[in-house]
Formats: structure tokens, sequence, C-alpha cells
């Protein structure tokens, strides 16, 4: 089976953050057309949750980006099933410049079958799981590496606040998946503010933070009016690069929502290339560390 085309669009000067290229919430606003497209061409789409009050909803993504999309740049996305579970599907994306047919980025998404109201996981009908495997592709995106995270979150700092609005609601009834993203980027410039990386050091010095891969798993829903918390720490610090993890809950019950490992690079924004970390910023950032259970 051929990969099917599921996205066609370009980068608008509204999407571009203080890297000067695509912002990744808005990346997901893209995966989220495209797995939308693929699970309306198995007949899992709008018409599916109308009838039968069930839908695929995002419980995990892999991300990995390869190469930058800037303002301007026109791009498309390719997909299809990598992977069949009993109520469950692995779709995988592939991000092309559609000037250079460079790949950008890829993307693997786990959507579970759940009933919408309840959240109760659902199993496909065999017909369903046929549909399924008839769209099956070859799958050659970089390997994911599973690191232990912590149990708890003690050593994390508080780095996003606020309440769900209205209209980041998606079609299957709760928060969209950049709006996941837009918090825990906001998360990501407290995380670096407090060892220096601040908007003011980046300004000066022509400096960035520039994202490579992220493992964003969601566990909970968010609805209009939820108050959301993200806690974040620093997990990594090497040369140029820094892996952080960032913990969203309910800032009432406490409740865990998503959790996003994210990697990335000090970044050069005139040379466009990793810059090694000041070694004042970067014994800052190692005095933060937390250490994984593992």
């Amino acid at each position: 089976m051929s990969w099917l085309e599921t996205y066609r669009g370009t980068v608008y000067r509204w999407e571009v953050d203080h890297n000067d290229h695509l912002t990744v919430a808005y990346y997901f606003a893209r995966f989220a057309d495209a797995g939308l497209g693929v699970l309306g061409a198995l007949g899992l789409g709008a018409e599916h949750m109308e009838r039968s009050g069930r839908g695929c909803v995002t419980t995990d993504c892999y991300v990995r980006y390869q190469r930058e999309l800037r303002v301007g740049d026109i791009l498309h996305i390719e997909s299809g099933v990598i992977g069949v579970e009993p109520d469950g599907l692995v779709l995988g994306h592939k991000l092309f410049d559609s000037e250079s047919g460079a790949l950008c980025t890829t993307v693997e998404q786990r959507v579970h079958h759940v009933e919408l109201a309840s959240r109760k996981p659902m199993a496909f009908y065999a017909e369903q799981r046929r549909a399924a495997e008839a769209r099956r592709v070859p799958w050659d995106g970089p390997a994911r590496e599973l690191r232990p995270q912590p149990r708890g979150l003690k050593g994390f700092r508080d780095t996003a606040r606020d309440t769900v609005k209205p209209w980041e609601m998606d079609v299957f009834g709760q928060i969209a998946l950049a709006s996941y993203i837009h918090r825990f980027s906001a998360a990501n410039s407290h995380t670096l503010a407090g060892f220096g990386m601040t908007p003011g050091y980046m300004r000066a010095e022509r400096r960035g933070f520039s994202t490579f891969e992220f493992q964003l798993g969601l566990t909970g829903a968010l609805r209009p009016g939820d108050p959301v918390l993200v806690r974040s720490a620093p997990m990594h610090v090497g040369t140029s690069s820094l892996r952080l993890l960032h913990v969203m809950t309910h800032a009432t019950s406490g409740g865990r929502i998503a959790t996003l490992e994210q990697f990335g690079v000090h970044l050069d924004l005139d040379a466009r290339r990793p810059a090694p970390l000041p070694d004042a910023l970067a014994d800052k950032a190692r005095a933060l560390l937390v250490a994984s259970d593992g």
C-alpha cells in the first residue's frame, strides 16, 4: 500500500518563533490533520465518531525534527499505518519540504480507540483491523530511546500555569495537540531562564534553543475551564545539548495529564548550528539536574 498524502500547506509568518523557524506547536497542528486524514481513510473519521460515539484519541507521539522549516517554506505530509493493536493504531507521518523533497520530520503517533464520553478503551472490529492492515506501510524512522524518568516531582519548578479555553478543543472534545505543546513551549522558556538562558541573553548573544526530539505522553484529558500546571526540570546537560522533562497536571486535583521529554541544542542563530553552552550557564543547569529512577 502506498503512502497517503494527508497535509499540504505553507509556513505562515505568524507561526515562526524567536528561533526564526516553524513553532513546534504548529507542527502538531499539522500532525493532527495528518492523523485525521489517515483515520478518515480507514473509516474511523468524523462519520464513525458521530455514528458510534467512538474515536481514536492520541496517547503518545515520538517526533524527530531533522531539518528546519522557515517562513514561506512549503511542505506536505505522507502518512500510513505502521502498527495495529487490539484497541489502537500506530500511525507514521513523514513531513517533507515540498520544494526540495527533503525529509524534515518523522512522527510515530499512537492512538487508542475509545468511547468518547467515558474514554473507555474499545476493541476494533475485525473489519476495522483489516482496513488498518491494508494501509500498513514500512517504517524506517529513527529508533526511539526509552529513558527512565523520576517517580516524583522533587526538584521540579513551576514553569507554566493557565486555564483551558473553549476554542482549544479538538474534534474529540478534548484539548487539541497543539495546545498541549504551546504550554510546554512556555514551560521550556521558563526552564531555560532558570539557569540563565533568558530571553534577554538569547537576544543579546544571538542564541536560541532548537528542539530535535519530542517524546509526548498523554494520560488524561483537559476540557474548558480546567486549570493547568506544568512543572519542569533538566535531566541532561551536554556540551551544547539539553534534555528537559515537563509534567502537566490538573492544577486542582493534581492528576497527571501529560508529559513531554524534550531534547534540543543551544543554537547559534546566525550560523544555524549548535553552539557550546557557556560554562556559567552549563554549571547552573547541572546544579538543577534531577536524577531519573533508572
